[in-house]
């Protein structure tokens, strides 16, 4: 018996040998002839009852009600939950009734994964239920789920709540929280959606390398690694977007790609330093042509997800249909702090920042301060959907210079809810000019600017060879989906968020008993009684331990000597 293990925990893999010993295998190869689904079945069944007089069902069991010869219980499986009425003698109809007396009323638990085959009815109290003919084990839970009371009316009790626990254990969160599957389900349809109008559009998905030489295609610090065969560092990338300029290059018109990026960078309710983005990068467009396929393309989505372009997000309603609001970076500033940077200079946009409270420090040059302002003063005013357009050069290294405007790029990012969700520019496709681009984004590197851009000679080759004019857009998906789902937080939407390590408690040894005089023969039965560390032991009334000890002999039928009360005094010194 391991001391390690919840009396719950014991229990079951107690059941787990019963059943092996009955010959049955508690997690069996074969496939299970799953014909029907629990949400299929309760909203189909009184239209057409004659369908489900033959079912096969397959779930965890979620509750149950033991009686005599006949029992329910609650079966949960991908959609949702069904009764279940099982009748010991429908299951054993021979002598022999094991199935139903030892394997079911005292070898099965709630979580056990268990398949059934019989035909769906209604109770006589109006319950639409499955009853069993056959039943099988497929999988044997050797840990306890939460239990996650919930009444008639909706109201859970002791849910399973703690954020740590649901992101770290999303496994668990999912089974006893069904309910927030529709966030995951609902991220999955707004990918489909995207991935459908490309498609539609002639434009082709690719993929492009996520271990590059050179971390290129956005402003951010990147993780590092090595390989060993090549000997060479290699980092995981930032953006894609480098990689997918050169298709364009090699003469396709539409190309775009779902994928994982990589910033080793803050995390909190927006950032995940793993995160999903889509980019996409169309010939011979625009940044002008961008914002309308944009806003075509968030409408399609936000009616694939719920039917209308508006979705509420807290307690805004955000209208996914354009035409957005178009405001320049030095606009947006000016309406939301009365103050014009358009035309200072770095000394001038440090002043300013001082005076509007805002940290800075010396590797900011002037792009960087004008993003400072922007970010503490704008960004949380743009609640619906908002192109903030016409960035200062120096904040956009791979953006076309403004085809009228000096000092400015054709770059649009658009705005949501106070957050940043795309970011679009009409391509810099003049190789002399990237060059020169990259040359100051090394500056800034020299300067102790971790973000800034590396030199990148073979993006360069691939542009002397002659690109398009070209428009490229990425959106983070994540936050997308956030707005799409009403969650506050990136980690209610991505199954699996970056976490701290867990923290690992030593698991106490019976040495860790014994050295305080405890027999041996007794920490297994300190253990059941919930005492599964010394510190929990010491925490404990010596008194009660002592009678409770006494209890727990008796009712184990134990044949091993009582200690004296005053050596279990002397285990608490």
């Amino acid at each position: 018996m391991s001391i390690a293990l919840s009396e719950q925990e014991i229990f079951r893999r107690k059941s787990l040998s019963d059943l092996r010993e009955l010959g049955i295998n508690p997690y069996p190869a074969e496939a299970y002839p799953v014909n029907a689904w629990a949400k299929e079945i309760t909203g189909n069944f009184e239209a057409e009852p004659e369908k489900y007089k033959q079912v096969v069902v397959a779930g965890r069991i979620m509750t149950r009600r033991i009686m005599g010869s006949a029992s329910f219980f609650e079966l949960q499986d991908s959609t949702g939950r069904i009764q279940v009425y099982i009748k010991r003698d429908d299951i054993c109809p021979e002598e022999d009734k094991t199935l139903y007396n030892t394997v079911f009323k005292k070898l099965l638990d709630i979580g056990d994964y268990v398949g059934i085959k019989g035909y769906a009815f209604v109770t006589q109290t109006g319950e639409l239920s499955i009853h069993t003919q056959e039943l099988t084990i497929l999988s044997k839970s050797l840990k306890p789920l939460p239990v996650v009371k919930r009444e008639d009316d909706g109201t859970v009790h002791d849910g399973f709540t703690d954020p740590e626990l649901r992101y770290r254990q999303r496994y668990v969160d999912l089974t006893v929280n069904p309910d927030f599957k529709q966030i995951f389900i609902n991220r999955s349809k707004v990918i489909t959606a995207m991935r459908n109008y490309f498609n539609a559009q002639g434009w082709m998905e690719v993929e492009t390398p996520i271990l590059q030489s050179i971390h290129g295609g956005a402003a951010a610090r990147p993780f590092t690694t090595h390989h060993n065969t090549l000997d060479m560092p290699l980092f995981l990338r930032i953006a894609n977007e480098l990689y997918l300029k050169r298709l364009i290059v090699a003469g396709f018109d539409g190309v775009y790609e779902f994928g994982k990026m990589f910033r080793n960078e803050g995390m909190d309710r927006t950032h995940n330093p793993e995160y999903t983005a889509m980019e996409i990068y169309v010939a011979y467009k625009d940044y002008v042509w961008m914002m309308a396929m944009v806003e075509e393309c968030l409408e399609t989505v936000a009616r694939a997800v719920h039917g209308v372009p508006v979705v509420q997000v807290g307690q805004n309603d955000i209208n996914f249909a354009g035409p957005y609001e178009k405001l320049s970076m030095y606009e947006s500033i000016q309406k939301y702090t009365g103050i014009d940077v358009s035309a200072m200079d770095e000394a001038g946009l440090r002043k300013t920042c001082g005076e509007l409270g805002i940290e800075v420090d010396d590797s900011m040059g002037k792009g960087k301060l004008v993003d400072e302002i922007f970010s503490a003063k704008v960004e949380a005013n743009l609640i619906q959907p908002t192109y903030i357009t016409d960035y200062p050069i120096e904040m956009t290294p791979l953006a076309k210079k403004h085809r009228s405007k000096e000092g400015l790029v054709e770059r649009f990012e658009l705005f949501v809810n106070g957050k940043e969700i795309g970011n679009a520019y009409s391509e810099l496709n003049d190789p002399i000019d990237q060059r020169e681009r990259f040359e100051e984004q090394l500056v800034l590197a020299g300067r102790g600017d971790e973000e800034a851009m590396a030199m990148d000679d073979d993006f360069l080759r691939a542009l002397e060879y002659g690109m398009p004019p070209t428009s490229g857009l990425g959106i983070g998906i994540d936050r997308l989906v956030m707005l799409m789902t009403n969650q506050s937080t990136i980690q209610e939407v991505l199954f699996f968020p970056q976490m701290r390590p867990e923290k690992k408690v030593k698991a106490p040894t019976i040495e860790d008993f014994t050295a305080i005089g405890i027999p041996g023969e007794w920490v297994p039965v300190l253990n059941k009684m919930g005492f599964n560390s010394v510190e929990e032991l010491k925490a404990g009334n010596p008194n009660k331990v002592f009678n409770d000890l006494g209890g727990m002999r008796k009712k184990l039928k134990l044949e091993i000597a009582m200690p004296a009360k005053d050596d279990v005094m002397a285990w608490f010194a």
